[in-house]
């Protein structure tokens, strides 16, 4: 069986489930770690979350897409504020975050270690 495309309740979660990187499959076939979601009583999709190192990329080609430039033509500032976001959804905890932002971003490790300690450091905005 298949995901109902035509269902209001598949086409309400499917901008979150694309925006996160999941996939979205039939209830029957979901795995252990899948989230079965239901409306009005019945299971109507399943959804796979992605692996973390998976949603990292997933996160950069989306930033890449809102820009519309490859993130390391992006200006400086732009990449500090890239950076910030990156920091808030939680991107340097996944292993090698740092420098798969840094490559993405066509910067060192230590550009990245920067902006992130200049935010840090940064005196708070009035």
């Amino acid at each position: 069986m298949s995901v109902p495309d035509d269902h209001p309740f598949v086409s309400a979660v499917k901008p979150l489930v694309d925006a996160m990187g999941g996939e979205m499959v039939a209830p029957e076939g979901a795995r252990g770690d899948d989230v079965v979601l239901s409306w009005e009583g019945r299971a109507v999709v399943a959804v796979r979350l992605p692996h973390l190192s998976d949603s990292l990329d997933h996160i950069l080609a989306d930033l890449q897409r809102r820009h519309g430039v490859p993130l390391a033509d992006l200006d400086r500032r732009t990449k500090q504020s890239v950076v910030r976001l990156l920091e808030q959804r939680g991107a340097f905890s996944v292993r090698h975050g740092v420098e798969t932002v840094a490559s993405a971003l066509g910067v060192s490790r230590f550009t990245v270690y920067n902006y992130l300690n200049r935010e840090k450091g940064a005196p708070p905005s009035a």
